[in-house]
């Protein structure tokens, strides 16, 4: 309604009620002449057949109907007759004229022909009227018939009237009525709108000269528009004009005064915006100097701090007294703290940079987390505090993001709440906030008993270089990166994080993460394996008796806690009139228990003996018990606090359905093979030497030099960790890895942990990896350390450390080696030694005959290497040049031949750059030249 005109709604009002008021007059008078009609039609039968009546009751007394029949006749001539009959009293027909009668559908009611017996029936074409004749008195006398009785019935008359000229005058009322009714309204009509023109043309006039004016034409007037509202509304306009072009006279004067008194404001901004720019390049570029700073003294810093690092570590190796062993423990100690603050100060550098760049990755959330707890549980336990990671189900595990950098985010804050808890424990919490088919928001708490903080050291808590206390600092340590560090990654992760303390009553730290569903990451645990079976469960820790039930609830057993190992022990064996309980498998903690861990161990080997359940015994790891590596295997396990899902269900299936799962880690004698590892490469040289590292370790080791070969054995050998070659020829380490995963899903069986070993690999290429299928990546050479974190981390195996290894500049641990071990290549320098024999021993792990061995076949295949890889050049082969020398660096990785090592290293990453390294690969022929001269000096 608000879109329409002035004319139109003149229009409405005027039409709309005369219009009805028409329709209604026309209705009702249309009504009644059509009702006058009908009573027109029904008088009209009446009519007639009064008319004839006497007639025909005098030809019936005659006994002559046929003598009706001349009048019959001239009655069809009447209007609207269409039909005559005559019947006699009992119905019969005597006499008819027109044609067949059309049937009756209703009896019209009234009071027409009252008193003479007259009915009338209706149908849509046509009414009959049936009278009854009657024998009057006055035919009697006139015939002198003395036997018929006065008012005797002598037949029946009926006439039909057609209803044809009927519906003519109906419909020539109701068209002249319509006719009437538009006509009225037309000229209605244009009244109104020849009315309507005198309103609207002056309201269009005064539209036009107010759209001028708002375009700025304030000289434009309006004249009298012939009506006193109107000339009212121009008056009043003109008015509005003559006052909007004196205040834009004075507005003009005062806009002119302000820019002028703008220009000379903004000429003094822009010296003082040149004056600020200056400082603030200033600033930036003594930002920029500090950060590099920072950076170049943090590599500075790790280089001698890894030498600090390997010599003492060999030096322990030696010969010491127990005052050196303590010295040189104290040395190794600080020089481990150094290397965490070092790692924080260049991780803030980067991110003051903005150099660090996020990965996106599947990863196990449930692992990530659980992995994390396992690396700070000895500080945790050496202050007996409760350790333990709670994941609610609803949560997806199988997400994408940068697994590393969560880790370290996680890492800082459950090391902060145990640096600052001395009683009590450290709980991670993970739940599901928000998810999507895509993306999941999860909400990570850490959560521990400590001293708590203050509303005002709250405050300070996420700024850099800065701690709650000065005093706490002091007992604990550290730069006070580790929180502002873990701020800002979860920042740059699109994430909140904070905190909610009081003194004395704990702190919990909480982050919220928005992360990628990933399907390469799913869950690969088995659902309720164990489904049926019961189980008993002692632990004093209530937090972690919760994670534990959890567990076991996933297992799909049917759990019973107990309040100590005495009342299980009671309730196993049965005392007095009570009837003893059965139950598969037993969960007992050795810590906090309420007797003796000697007395559990003999309880655990009583129950062993009698075959009354299988046992897995909870130990914290500052727990060293010789009296666990003499139960028995096959009936009890043991595993570290806290417990990581993934061993708590290798561990139970491999107890309760032996052959369904790899063994959970037990501590048995060196010479049974703990696992069983999987290593695949071309180069004999390196699987001889990983397979001796590992053997020595008490791993069962087999080998593959292809991926093919590989694949052969996987389908006839169960594995629990394979170590993959990356480069090979046919099936490359990636071909092999996809393939392996794809007969994993056909066959619905848990994935084996793939670990790719590459002796070069540029900044993106660890990415491709993991993408394929790959779950880690380590760098050649690998050294003993290295190893056997790698088997523990994804096997859960502690496999035995080799009493006579070199260590190697790697950071000992097994830890992950630096960011920028993983950049681009170096260039070799003209100084490199040609053979280093006291580095090849290093990396032989301290085996002299191994890393002869490893020498000797090195040497041995030199000629068919130059061979490969000088036709490489002449055909121009890329691949084959690229296959060929990657193949000679793996050699070189695990040999003291630094020259020849370096080379291969720089004409690798110029092959993979797709650069000229045609000088780099005659630099390898020099060197293998050179390598070969020196070999063959060396003493028999």
């Amino acid at each position: 309604m608000n879109d329409i005109g002035i004319k139109t709604r003149l229009l409405l009002m005027t039409l709309l009620p005369s219009g009805l008021l028409a329709i209604a007059l026309g209705g009702y008078f249309s009504w009644q002449h059509l009702r006058v009609l009908d009573e027109q039609l029904l008088e009209r039968g009446l009519m007639t057949v009064e008319y004839l009546q006497r007639p025909a009751a005098s030809a019936l007394l005659d006994d002559q109907p046929s003598r009706l029949r001349p009048l019959i006749s001239e009655v069809l001539n009447h209007s609207d007759v269409r039909a005559v009959s005559l019947y006699n009293e009992d119905m019969r027909r005597l006499e008819h004229s027109g044609p067949k009668m059309h049937q009756a559908e209703r009896t019209v009611p009234g009071q027409l022909g009252a008193g003479t017996g007259l009915q009338v029936q209706s149908g849509p074409r046509s009414s009959r009227f049936m009278l009854p004749l009657l024998a009057s008195a006055d035919l009697i006398e006139e015939r002198d018939l003395a036997n018929v009785e006065t008012d005797a019935l002598l037949g029946w008359l009926e006439v039909e009237l057609s209803h044809g000229n009927l519906w003519i005058l109906r419909y020539q009322t109701i068209l002249s009525t319509l006719l009437l009714i538009i006509a009225g309204l037309i000229v209605t009509g244009a009244m109104v709108t020849l009315m309507g023109r005198r309103i609207t043309d002056p309201v269009r006039q005064i539209n036009l000269v107010i759209g001028k004016l708002s375009e700025g034409q304030l000289d434009q007037r309006l004249p009298p528009q012939g009506s006193r509202e109107l000339n009212e509304l121009a008056d009043g306009i003109n008015t509005m004009a003559e006052t909007l072009q004196s205040a834009q006279g004075e507005l003009q004067q005062n806009i002119d005064q302000a820019t002028e008194d703008l220009r000379q404001t903004l000429e003094t901004i822009e010296i003082q915006n040149i004056e600020l720019d200056l400082a603030r390049k200033t600033a930036q570029e003594a930002s920029r100097i500090k950060s590099e700073f920072l950076a170049n003294m943090s590599h500075e810093l790790r280089t001698p701090l890894n030498g600090i690092l390997g010599f003492s570590n060999l030096l322990q190796r030696t010969d010491l007294s127990n005052r050196q062993q303590e010295y040189l423990g104290t040395i190794e100690k600080s020089a481990d703290n150094l290397l965490a603050i070092i790692n924080e100060i260049l991780d803030f550098s980067k991110i003051e940079a903005g150099k660090l760049v996020l990965d996106n990755l599947p990863f196990n959330l449930r692992d990530l987390i659980q992995d994390t707890l396992t690396m700070l549980a000895p500080a945790a336990h050496q202050k007996s505090l409760e350790l333990v990671s709670i994941i609610y189900r609803d949560t997806p595990l199988g997400l994408s993001g940068d697994p590393l950098r969560l880790k370290q985010i996680l890492a800082n804050l459950i090391s902060n709440a145990i640096k600052f808890t001395n009683q009590g424990s450290v709980s991670v919490r993970v739940m599901l906030e928000q998810e999507d088919e895509a993306h999941a928001l999860l909400r990570i708490s850490v959560t521990d008993t400590g001293i708590g903080l203050t509303p005002a050291q709250q405050k300070s808590l996420f700024q850099a270089f800065s701690q709650a206390d000065n005093s706490l600092s002091r007992q604990s340590g550290g730069t006070g990166l580790g929180l502002v560090i873990s701020k800002r990654l979860v920042e740059q992760m699109q994430g909140e994080i904070g905190l909610h303390s009081q003194p004395g009553e704990g702190s919990e730290f909480w982050l919220t993460l928005r992360l990628g569903k990933s399907s390469q990451a799913r869950d690969d645990l088995p659902r309720k394996p164990l489904d049926g079976l019961r189980a008993a469960l002692v632990e004093p820790q209530m937090l972690s008796r919760q994670a534990v039930l959890h567990n076991l609830e996933d297992l799909g057993f049917s759990v019973r806690t107990f309040e100590s190992a005495q009342a299980l022990h009671t309730s196993l064996l049965g005392s007095g009139n009570g009837r003893a309980e059965s139950f598969d498998l037993v969960l007992l903690s050795t810590r906090h228990a309420d007797c003796p861990a000697e007395d559990i161990f003999d309880m655990v080997r009583r129950w062993s003996e009698r075959e009354l359940c299988k046992t897995l015994l909870f130990t914290d790891t500052t727990e060293h018990y010789p009296m666990l590596d003499m139960l028995p295997r096959a009936s009890c396990q043991v595993l570290s606090k806290p417990i990581c899902t993934r061993k708590l269900f290798r561990a139970a299936l491999h107890l309760l359905r032996p052959g369904t799962a790899t063994p959970a880690p037990a501590r048995v004698s060196s010479s049974e093979p703990k696992v069983s590892v999987l290593c695949v490469d071309d180069n004999l040289a390196n699987l001889k030497l990983v397979e001796a590292l590992l053997s020595d370790m008490g791993a069962r080791v087999l080998t593959s030099t292809s991926g093919e070969d590989a694949l052969d054995v996987m389908s006839r050998e169960q594995v629990d960790l394979i170590f993959m070659d990356v480069q090979m020829p046919g099936m490359d380490g990636r071909q092999t890895t996809t393939e392996l995963r794809q007969r994993e899903d056909a066959a619905d069986c848990p994935a084996v942990p793939i670990v790719a070993l590459t002796a070069h690999a540029l900044a993106g290429e660890r990415r491709q990896l993991l993408k394929c299928g790959m779950n880690d990546y380590m760098s050649k050479p690998i050294n003993p350390e290295q190893l056997r974190h790698c088997v523990q981390k994804w096997t859960g195996v502690t496999l035995d450390p080799l009493a006579d290894s070199v260590p190697g500049t790697d950071i000992p641990g097994g830890t992950r080696p630096a960011p920028e071990a993983f950049q681009g290549p170096t260039k070799p320098s003209t100084s490199q030694q040609v053979l280093d024999r006291q580095e090849g021993l290093r990396l032989a792990a301290g085996k002299a005959d191994l890393a002869a061995d490893m020498l000797s076949m090195l040497i041995a295949g030199l000629p068919r290497e130059r061979q490969q890889i000088e036709q490489a050049r002449i055909d121009g082969d890329r691949n084959a040049l690229l296959e060929a020398v990657h193949r000679l660096h793996g050699a070189t990785r695990y040999c003291g031949v630094p020259e020849l090592r370096a080379c291969c290293n720089e004409a690798e990453s110029l092959i993979k750059q797709n650069r000229d390294s045609e000088v780099a690969v005659e630099g390898i022929l020099q060197a293998m030249d050179r390598l070969k001269q020196c070999y063959a000096a060396l003493p028999s």
